[in-house]
């Protein structure tokens, strides 16, 4: 995409407040000035900046209900906000299928030098059965319940992390977490036309 495109444009104001999706927390500074200088897709930066509004969310509902849940709020949000940056050398993979995206998103990060507390979700957000930390876990529920979709299992490591760290019992943690996603999912269609609107590419 060439700067000062029509798509260059579109993606900025994908990324900032000053759009159709006015709703949507605008990306972190840092983030989205990452992006312009990638010259991402408008596309990608539209569902960036959906996963990082659902982020948003997740940790404030969690600093609410679960105050003894210790974890790394501006990791969660800036992984959030840049989890499929490899899609910008990937650009089939924000249609189709696909995971070359992770690795070479933890690399453009790196090489842009995000550091790794930051860079790592990149690589792991599709992966979170083999997660290692709280803040992996939100950025993959994130990534996935912007769109509606429920992952047990996932939600399951979410709810057993709370749970322990809370002392609480699990059906307890789940049945709050549960109503919570319920209510960030519905409006998942608002989320997903808003991405829709933009285009892959320039």
């Amino acid at each position: 995409m060439p700067p000062g495109s029509a798509a260059d444009r579109h993606a900025r104001r994908a990324a900032s407040g000053r759009c159709d999706a006015a709703w949507l927390r605008p990306l972190p500074p840092d983030a989205a000035e990452l992006l312009t200088t990638l010259h991402a897709q408008p596309r990608l930066v539209a569902h960036l900046r959906a996963v990082h509004d659902v982020a948003c969310q997740l940790v404030d509902w969690v600093t609410r209900h679960h105050p003894t849940a210790t974890f790394d709020r501006e990791a969660v949000l800036f992984g959030a906000a840049t989890h499929d940056i490899g899609k910008v050398e990937h650009p089939a993979e924000l249609s189709g299928p696909g995971s070359a995206h992770e690795p070479a998103g933890h690399a453009l990060l790196r090489h842009h030098g995000v550091p790794e507390r930051l860079a790592r979700f990149a690589g792991t957000h599709g992966s979170w059965s083999s997660a290692t930390t709280f803040e992996e876990l939100l950025v993959s529920l994130a990534d996935k319940v912007w769109k509606a979709k429920r992952v047990e299992d996932l939600e399951h490591l979410v709810t057993t992390h709370l749970a322990t760290v809370g002392g609480r019992e699990p059906w307890d943690v789940f049945l709050a977490l549960d109503d919570e996603l319920d209510r960030i999912a519905a409006r998942a269609d608002e989320r997903l036309a808003f991405q829709a609107s933009c285009p892959i590419a320039g």
